[in-house]
């Protein structure tokens, strides 16, 4: 929970001179380019759609990430005059959190890509099936030499800033975060991403901290008023927030939602503020600071993150857990561990799931899983989350004797890809010969190949049999393997209508 400041009353008096100048650099900023909650502050979380980043070139003064400028060209052989600049960070897109060869990619993937459209397949490309989205995780983070791109297509900074786009999608808010750190905060494009994952990790002080640190790269006038007051100098966010409304610089519902953050007269008011259709971070935390937290649920997944705290209720960081396990932002470890933390306090949905591990987990220490298993299976694989299941239990399944249990252990031990598991063979339908191996856009074949794979979960086999032999072209015979083996279990891990 955010800490309150102390009280301020509502101020109307003329805004003083002294005001005024202190807020003339950002009312320049504002002709520029107006201020709005979706296109500049935390417009990197969005929606169920996925969608590019609200990041728009030409909307602000150019920065190192924005399209290159020509250089003056000398008129003589004379030495010129000498200019101190700051030196450049480099190119984000070469930017990464594990080596290619770890990643298991070709360090020249991208080659041969228009970067334009590199970024919008990585938003775009689906990724449902747990291989694939081992696989997109994978790619999202290794550190690929980047595409050459050339004229306005060739935005410096476009693909990484997409790559740390989708993982805010999936909600996989650490890996997003490092990747993020790896590339420095110093660009207002990249800290605007750090300080929506530092709100929704309740880690808001260490992002407040870097802003007040970083002359120029508040997101916004609110997110500058919230730090102000969570360091605790409510009399300079209050005075900001009446002289930004003054000026005209941040809109009504967003003052009067700080106002009601700002002043404890309205700690026991009956008024609820309605949310915003597109909800930021920034907003949804001064919505729990107030008294009226947000249910995550209808939010975008990124925001279920904030119900994994501690201090959240069991049965929301259960919900909250699972949607992000189903994703891939969570280890099913970490679901496992959740779901043993206390009983369950009720029956059916979430709980009977929670109930079940527990059980589950009291068969494995005892030894006996001829009720335990079959009944958690049923449990996990009407809910569509069997494939949770086998990561979190399969590796700790023994061998039985039992037909049905010697079955549910071994279609769960294959799902996941254990040694000496039984492969099944593909569908007639995924048959396809292995296409020749691209000599360039090795990315895109390999995102196309995601996509065509993706489809075998509306039962389009032939297209994901297509997607396969590209992987297995592309030298991901491992990734081609699980895809092929998970497609072919999709039948028997999936409840019966």
């Amino acid at each position: 929970m955010i800490d309150r400041v102390p009280p301020f009353r509502p101020w109307r008096s003329p805004l003083p001179l002294a005001i005024a100048l202190t807020l003339l650099p950002w009312v320049a900023l504002a002709q520029q380019q107006p201020l709005s909650a979706s296109d500049w502050l935390s417009g990197s979380v969005r929606g169920p759609q996925r969608e590019s980043s609200a990041w728009r070139p030409g909307d602000r003064p150019p920065s190192r990430m924005g399209p290159a400028t020509p250089r003056p060209v000398a008129e003589s052989g004379a030495v010129g005059s000498v200019h101190v600049s700051r030196l450049d960070q480099g190119d984000p897109d070469n930017t990464g959190t594990q080596s290619p060869r770890r990643a298991g990619l070709p360090a020249d993937l991208w080659a041969g890509s228009d970067p334009a459209v590199l970024a919008q397949m990585v938003l775009s490309t689906p990724a449902r099936l747990q291989s694939m989205q081992a696989l997109m995780k994978r790619l999202l983070t290794a550190q690929l030499a980047p595409p050459q791109g050339t004229g306005e297509t060739g935005q410096k900074g476009q693909l990484f800033l997409a790559r740390a786009d989708r993982l805010l999608d999936m909600g996989a808010l650490d890996d997003a975060q490092a990747l993020l750190v790896a590339a420095g905060a110093g660009e207002p494009e990249i800290f605007r991403r750090m300080f929506d994952i530092a709100l929704l990790e309740g880690d808001e002080a260490r992002a407040c901290s870097i802003m007040n640190g970083t002359p120029g790269i508040a997101p916004s006038f609110a997110a500058r008023i919230f730090c102000l007051a969570q360091t605790g100098d409510w009399a300079a966010a209050a005075v900001s927030l009446h002289g930004a409304e003054a000026l005209g610089l941040i809109d009504e519902r967003q003052a009067i939602l700080l106002t009601h953050f700002l002043d404890d007269a309205f700690v026991d008011s009956a008024d609820l503020l309605d949310p915003a259709e597109r909800m930021t971070p920034l907003e949804f935390r001064i919505h729990e600071a107030i008294g009226q937290p947000l249910p995550t649920a209808p939010l975008p997944l990124a925001f279920a993150q904030s119900d994994l705290r501690l201090n959240s209720g069991f049965k929301a960081r259960l919900e909250a857990a699972e949607r992000l396990a189903r994703a891939g932002a969570l280890p099913p470890a970490r679901l496992r561990q959740i779901y043993g933390e206390q009983r369950p306090a009720a029956s059916g949905g979430v709980w009977e799931r929670a109930t079940v591990m527990r059980t589950l987990e009291a068969a494995l220490a005892g030894g006996d899983l001829a009720q335990a298993l079959p009944r958690a299976f049923d449990e996990f694989r009407s809910a569509g989350m069997a494939d949770l299941l086998a990561e979190m239990v399969a590796a700790d399944l023994p061998e039985s004797d039992d037909p049905h249990l010697s079955e549910i252990t071994q279609l769960l031990r294959t799902w996941v890809g254990l040694p000496d598991s039984l492969i099944p063979g593909p569908p007639a339908e995924m048959q396809a010969p292995v296409p020749r191996t691209p000599d360039t856009q090795r990315g895109e074949a390999l995102l196309n190949a995601m996509a065509d794979i993706d489809a075998a979960l509306e039962g389009d086999l032939a297209r994901a049999g297509r997607g396969i032999a590209m992987l297995r072209a592309l030298g991901l015979s491992e990734d081609a393997e699980r895809a092929r083996t998970q497609i072919a279990l999709l039948p028997q891990m999936r409840a019966t209508p």
